[in-house]
């Protein structure tokens, strides 16, 4: 199967998120730097949302730079990364709305966790099609990083219930990891023998 189709309908779908998600953001009801600044936690908040689904953007491109082969489980594979996906928009507005309450703060960290297993599902779904000499289980090793980040995430919607600037932290902190640009799959396929 052509993996073209799959990534339009994925760039499609992800261009929707964000177009919901900046659609959640409203004017200000005044005329000066207060009212702006009081809509500051629901920015920022955006913007961790956006760079997470940018960082999901950019890996899932990578994927399939060095994937050639689609098949029915990796179909499935993508559409649960891109349900998963769909959800930070709808998670983010109840962040903002719940003012950063404990069990809205979670749930957000649930959504972002349940993205990253979708995708460390897709990319498996991948390396399986792909056969034991696979290039992408060559490209992403052990992928230490991806592991440490779920650990984060778990331990995020954790440390809602305790202090939620600790959480938000600790999601700000696995999205700039990501910002730091993943080579590996480049990397593998400049190696390519």
């Amino acid at each position: 199967m052509n993996k073209n189709r799959l990534e339009g309908f994925s760039d499609g779908v992800i261009a929707i998120i964000i177009t919901i998600m900046v659609l959640e953001l409203k004017a200000p009801h005044g005329a000066d730097l207060d009212a702006l600044f009081a809509l500051a936690p629901v920015f920022l908040s955006y913007v961790l949302s956006f760079l997470y689904v940018a960082i999901y953007w950019h890996n899932h491109h990578h994927l399939f730079q060095i994937s050639f082969k689609v098949d029915g489980r990796i179909l499935w594979a993508n559409t649960h990364l891109l349900f998963w996906l769909s959800l930070i928009p709808f998670t983010t507005a109840w962040l903002n709305e719940a003012h950063f309450a404990p069990l809205p703060t979670a749930i957000y960290g649930v959504s972002l966790l349940m993205a990253a297993g979708a995708f460390l599902i897709l990319q498996a779904a991948i390396i399986h099609a792909q056969g034991r000499e696979s290039e992408l289980r060559r490209a992403v090793g052990s992928d230490r990083k991806g592991k440490i980040s779920i650990a984060g995430g778990i331990l995020a919607i954790v440390l809602a219930s305790v202090d939620v600037r600790l959480s938000l932290a600790v999601y700000v902190l696995v999205a700039l990891a990501w910002l730091v640009p993943d080579r590996r799959i480049e990397r593998g396929l400049r190696e390519k023998p």
